[in-house]
């Protein structure tokens, strides 16, 4: 199928049974969950990041490649 010529219900049914086939039943519900309790992620995002700048961002990700045994791509 052409998602450029697929409904929105078509999309939509694609997306789950895609969801399923790589998480499960219960990995997509817990997925689809976290997009279902509403609220305004704009308001939810500035108050995870508040005080995350580029600097401490940069340094993040250099940590978690580090721990995997990474090349750093900062």
């Amino acid at each position: 199928m052409n998602p450029q010529t697929m409904t929105d219900e078509q999309i939509h049914q694609l997306g789950i049974e895609a969801l399923v086939n790589q998480l499960g039943l219960l990995g997509t519900i817990r997925f689809l969950r976290q997009y279902g309790t509403g609220g305004d992620y704009s308001v939810d995002r500035y108050q995870w990041l508040n005080d995350l700048d580029v600097k401490t961002l940069a340094k993040q990700i250099q940590r978690a490649h580090e721990e995997k045994g990474e090349e750093s791509c900062v």
